[in-house]
């Protein structure tokens, strides 16, 4: 009996899991009016939420830094925040260019058709107009996957810009060689005196053509608060170059750790695919039916919302920075962050209710 019972239980976990829940999840619900959701690539409860910024400028509806009113994409950083009523996060951004590299948001921008877009669970992608530049997305808990293939040849740029969105407090790029580079990141918005590590990856061999840095200035080593460099090499039409990042808030050794972890492997397809599967895993622990498909869009587009946060915030051997600034090791448990319980609340009313509190303060 106990047979039959384990085989029972193991062909309904079987077909919960096997089952595309994540067909019905569109990443852009909540990206216009004041939902502030984001459409860009993400995990499960992951550190990386790998997405576009459309918004540079911190207001209330570019809080998740997208809004699906905009025509314009500024690049795509590894942070967001999900639904909140303020603007923070942003980090580590990059994105490709064509051509003489420029590292100013109106040099490096792009126009985007909604047309030329598509998101689903754990997946991104774009095409930039500027310099018709295909861009995909997919990524890890700890490491954001980016494929750029450049429909023109000549010069492609890859800008790194460290002043992206959050004010820059204290900023630094270390090149390891000429494929691999380090950063760190500290910043303020909602929150203060934020750190972000991560170890970026190229597919192909690039060198520094253009750079802003105040503050020190070396063949390897730049540092400052404002930090903005454009890593370049020709390509063929049709050439794809691709870039792992995998980010720690921890240091440099966390960074590196998490891309031995998860940042091994080159099939960006694979990940994807990975990725869906998570989400499959979540999603499947509600099953909900109907012959109606956009009910179920509702429904699970809103539970992937749930489990994007809170976010797993150490790196895979645990260790973790405290809220105290010091580094602790979590032994039998996760550390997340991304607790925010006003916005919990505030999902729990209606908007109209949220203006009549704001009104009564």
């Amino acid at each position: 009996m106990k047979r039959i019972l384990i085989v029972l239980l193991g062909i309904i976990f079987h077909n919960a899991f096997s089952q595309n829940y994540s067909q019905y999840v569109n990443p852009f619900i909540g990206t216009g009016g004041h939902g502030h959701t984001f459409p860009g690539a993400i995990v499960p409860f992951g550190i990386v939420q790998l997405s576009p910024d459309t918004r540079i400028d911190g207001s209330w509806d570019g809080c998740s830094g997208y809004h699906y009113s905009d025509s314009v994409i500024y690049g795509f950083s590894h942070t967001h925040l999900n639904g909140t009523g303020v603007s923070d996060y942003g980090d580590i951004m990059l994105t490709p260019t064509m051509g003489k590299p420029g590292v100013t948001p109106k040099e490096y921008s792009s126009k985007f058709s909604h047309k030329n877009e598509k998101a689903s669970a754990g997946f991104y992608s774009v095409k930039l107009d500027k310099h018709n530049i295909d861009v995909r997305l997919t990524t890890t808990k700890r490491v954001g996957y980016h494929e750029y293939t450049f429909n023109n040849a000549g010069n492609a740029n890859i800008i790194l810009d460290l002043n992206h969105r959050d004010k820059l407090l204290e900023g630094e790029v270390k090149i390891i060689d000429d494929k691999t580079i380090e950063v760190f990141r500290r910043s303020e918005a909602w929150a203060t005196n934020q750190y972000i590590y991560a170890r970026i990856e190229f597919s192909k061999p690039m060198k520094i053509l253009k750079k802003l840095v105040n503050g020190r200035n070396e063949a390897n080593l730049f540092t400052g608060t404002k930090l903005a460099l454009a890593f370049s090499a020709n390509v063929k039409k049709g050439e794809k170059i691709s870039v792992k990042v995998a980010i720690s808030p921890t240091g440099y050794e966390g960074a590196g750790k998490n891309m031995l972890a998860e940042g091994k492997s080159n099939d960006f397809e694979s990940i994807r695919k990975q990725a869906a599967a998570d989400w499959n895993k979540e999603l499947s622990k509600i099953e909900v039916k109907s012959s109606d498909k956009d009910k179920l869009t509702v429904f699970y587009t809103a539970m992937y919302h749930v489990f994007t946060q809170p976010n797993i915030n150490m790196d895979v051997d645990g260790k973790y920075r405290g809220r105290d600034n010091k580094f602790y090791t979590a032994n039998g448990f996760d550390y997340y962050s991304v607790f925010s319980l006003w916005d919990t609340f505030r999902g729990s009313t209606s908007f109209d209710d949220v203006d009549r509190q704001k009104k009564n303060r």
